[in-house]
C-alpha cells in the first residue's frame, strides 16, 4: 500500500477519493466491479449510519451502501 492510499472505510463524509486498487478476490471483487468500483473512479462518503456501519457512498451517480468489511478491500487516494 502506497503512503497515500488508504482503505475507503477510513475516508470521512463529504470528501472524496479516487479508487487505485481492489484487494480482493473471486465474487466480492466481481460485485465490486459489477458496482462501478474500478481503478480511477471518483467516490465520495455521503453518510455513515449511527453505527458506522454501513457507509453510504456516491458512486457513479448513484448511492451505495457498503460493509466496512466491503470497503476496507478498496484502497483509494483522497482528493482535495
Amino acid at each position: 500500500m502506497n503512503k497515500n492510499e488508504m482503505p475507503l472505510c477510513s475516508l470521512q463524509v463529504g470528501k472524496k477519493a479516487m479508487v487505485k486498487k481492489l484487494i480482493c478476490q473471486g465474487l466480492s471483487k466481481r460485485r465490486l466491479l459489477d458496482l462501478g468500483i474500478t481503478k480511477n473512479t471518483t467516490i465520495k462518503t455521503v453518510r455513515k449510519s449511527p453505527s458506522a456501519n454501513p457507509i453510504a457512498y456516491n458512486i457513479r451517480g448513484t448511492i451505495i451502501a457498503l460493509r466496512n468489511q466491503e470497503a476496507n478491500n478498496i484502497l483509494v487516494t483522497p482528493i482535495d
